[in-house]
Formats: structure tokens, sequence, C-alpha cells
């Protein structure tokens, strides 16, 4: 499993033993907000078939060092999120922000082509879908007002820097669509929301994200 083969990476120290034990891998720069989410996103689901490669993660904010080493080792400019790909100790490729998308994640996985080996690592802990469960059921039982929803919802997933999958990213977005652009709209508007499917979306979202809950790990 994937979640087997994601380790994080603090320090440059544990940069340096990562790079030794696996030549070939991938390394994923966090950022700070939902950029983050969806490169994570499509890197996941590109990854869960490649049981050859183990994941570094680097949260660049609260491991500046770690992320420091890996811009001085490759020379590749820093950005987050960011994901690099390394073939026998070299960087082969890299891509960044909104540019990690499933066809550039393919044209650099053609670049490390599969070993046919099985790693593993500890295991990384599954993502915790609790915040939006709260704000979702808040809404949906008429605790939160539509206006308030509309703003809590789009602020905390403009933020979420969280590393989920793909399928999660989906459900989440599946309420106001592409956020920025939803926000822009919300302030040009001066706050007055003209779609009357936001409670559908939302109701059909707290089930999935429920059933995602549940799932086995």
């Amino acid at each position: 499993m994937l979640r087997d083969r994601v380790v994080n990476l603090s320090t440059p120290e544990e940069v340096e033993a990562f790079l030794t034990s696996h030549p070939t891998n991938v390394i994923f720069k966090a950022g700070a907000c939902h950029k983050t989410m969806q490169g994570f996103g499509f890197l996941q689901e590109k990854l869960e078939a490649r049981e050859d490669l183990m994941v570094g993660i680097i949260r660049v904010i609260e491991w500046r060092a770690a992320s420091n080493l890996v811009t001085e080792l490759t020379g590749i400019r820093h950005e987050s999120p960011q994901v690099i790909l390394f073939r026998d100790g070299g960087a082969v490729f890299d891509v960044d922000n909104w540019n990690i998308t499933p066809e550039v994640l393919n044209a650099g996985f053609d670049l490390v082509p599969s070993s046919g080996e099985v790693v593993g690592g500890n295991g990384a802990s599954r993502s915790d879908l609790s915040p939006y469960l709260q704000v979702l059921e808040q809404y949906l039982t008429g605790i939160m007002s539509d206006r308030q929803f509309e703003y809590v919802y789009t602020t905390m997933f403009r933020d979420d820097a969280s590393l989920r999958s793909r399928e999660e990213v989906e459900v989440l977005n599946s309420i106001f669509g592409d956020v920025d652009q939803h926000l822009n709209m919300h302030l040009m508007m001066a706050g007055r929301s003209q779609d009357d499917g936001v409670r559908e979306r939302a109701e059909a979202a707290l089930l999935k994200l429920k059933e995602l809950v549940q799932a086995p790990a």
C-alpha cells in the first residue's frame, strides 16, 4: 500500500539517509494551501501502481532546512507544492504548483521505469476528514446559515494543505468547484451566492466522506 511507502523528511539528515537508501524515489514538497492537497491527490493516484518507489514528504514551512538541502543537491528551484523524481540518485524530473496534473506526471514517470521491486516503510496516517464532517453537519442541521457555510467551507478548503487522496479531493471540491474562482466571485457579488444546488451537493459530499472514513485503511 502507498501509505506504507511514505516517509516524512523533517531534517537534512533524514533527506540524506532517504536518498542514500532509495536512490530511485519521489520527493513531494508540501506547501500551505489546497494546491498541495490537489497535487498530492494526483501524485498518489500515479504512485498506487508503483510499489518500487518510496515517497519522501517535506512540509516546507516546518522543515525548511530539509527543503533547502534538496534544492542544494538538485539545483532545482524551490516551489511548493513540488514533485521531484529521482533515478539512480539524480533528479530527472520536477513539476510544481498547478502544473502537477496527471498528464504531466505521466510524462515524468516515463523517465523512471519500474524496477519491479516492492519496497515499504513505516506507514503514514490516513487523512483526517473530521473538520469537514463537522462543518457539513452544522450546515445541514441548520446550525450554520448558507452564507456562513459558504465562507467557512471555502476558506477552510483554500487553506487546507493536508495530503489527501484524489478521491477525497474530488469529494471536497464537489460543493463549490474551483475554490479560488468561487471566492473571487463571492467578493464580486458582495457575498450573495446565486447557486441553489449547494445544499444538495453538501448532502452528497457528507455521505461520501462518511463512507471514506468508514472504509478500511
